[in-house]
């Protein structure tokens, strides 16, 4: 049987990111036709509250809870959506995982053949055994999940994001009370670098720095980009800043941005005494609030709130992994 490649390219890849915070679960649907660059669609946004007490940090205290808000946010996809693949993924959170990103050749001697970051045979023995050294524990307890990372973001490299098997497993099992199957184990940090760097693809000069900052209750998560590439990283707190100035300025290394773009909860900007002004004085530039509203056009009904909503970015770019995989 013969298949026609223009017909094969114009199917359109439908991806699910499911975000879990203490506060709320958060869904975001993109699609996007073929394997191309072409525009993203946004085929819906939804959250729903958690309860007081459901999580505590990183574990999944109440599961029912949990699974019924992901169900209710589940529910809210479109019928259109209905009659696809939808490729499912969801994040841990940074304080239990670990992450690395590395050269594709670093792995060459485990003997494939990597050719354009897309020939991926036989790199798993030599991805499992660097995930066991990152993490320092034996990979029987270790869930693993590794990718390329498309051209947009690292040419030429790997990411490998690590946790412990039980945290998956409490992911996987409340999903599947939502009648929901993963497919996708991701970092929050490393999802929401990828909403952003995506946003600053469409909005900014190619050629232009910026800094990207990920707010969350364990922490506030900073890189520096230059030339489409990762010059600089931070994390607050951290024994080596004395308060969140001196890890902005040591992220900035003397340079001023051309802008910062904030993602996840800014409300908690008010526990460290900040404000998006004052990240912009201490930066150098102007501070803008991430929104999914730059990644394509939305499917009626516009969730107008929840396409400027700042904590939409682990979603967005778990979403995003999905429809470039």
């Amino acid at each position: 049987m013969v298949f026609d490649e223009s017909w094969l390219m114009a199917v359109r890849r439908f991806a699910v990111g499911l975000d879990v915070s203490p506060q709320a679960v958060r869904l975001v649907a993109l699609s996007q036709r073929g394997r191309a660059r072409s525009s993203l669609r946004i085929e819906a946004m939804a959250s729903w509250p958690l309860p007081e007490g459901a999580m505590a940090g990183a574990e999944i205290i109440d599961r029912m809870a949990v699974s019924q808000a992901l169900r209710e946010v589940f529910n809210q996809l479109p019928s259109a959506c209905a009659g696809h693949v939808l490729h499912c993924a969801m994040a841990v959170p940074a304080s239990v995982t670990l992450t690395a990103t590395l050269p594709l050749a670093a792995l060459a001697s485990s003997g494939s053949v990597v050719s354009n970051g897309f020939k991926l045979a036989g790199l798993e023995p030599a991805v499992m055994a660097e995930a066991e050294r990152i993490a320092g524990v034996e990979r029987h307890a270790l869930a693993v999940d590794w990718f390329v990372d498309p051209p947009l973001s690292y040419p030429e490299r790997l990411s490998i994001a690590v946790t412990a098997r039980r945290h998956l497993e409490a992911r996987v099992e409340c999903a599947a009370l939502a009648g929901i199957v993963l497919t996708t184990l991701d970092g929050e940090p490393d999802a929401a670098l990828r909403a952003m760097r995506y946003a600053a693809n469409i909005e900014l000069d190619p050629d232009m720095s910026y800094i990207a900052l990920w707010l969350s209750w364990d922490g506030v998560h900073g890189w520096r980009v230059a030339d489409g590439q990762i010059a600089g990283a931070m994390r607050y707190p951290d024994a080596m800043y004395a308060d969140l100035a001196d890890a902005l300025r040591e992220l900035a290394a003397g340079e001023a941005p051309s802008c910062a773009l904030i993602g996840g909860d800014l409300d908690l900007l008010g526990g460290m005494c900040f404000s998006l002004a004052d990240m912009g004085d201490v930066l150098g530039c102007v501070a803008l609030p991430f929104e999914c509203s730059a990644f394509g056009e939305c499917l009626p009904p516009r969730p107008n709130a929840l396409l400027r909503e700042p904590a939409c970015a682990v979603a967005c770019g778990l979403a995003l992994r999905g429809v470039m995989e």
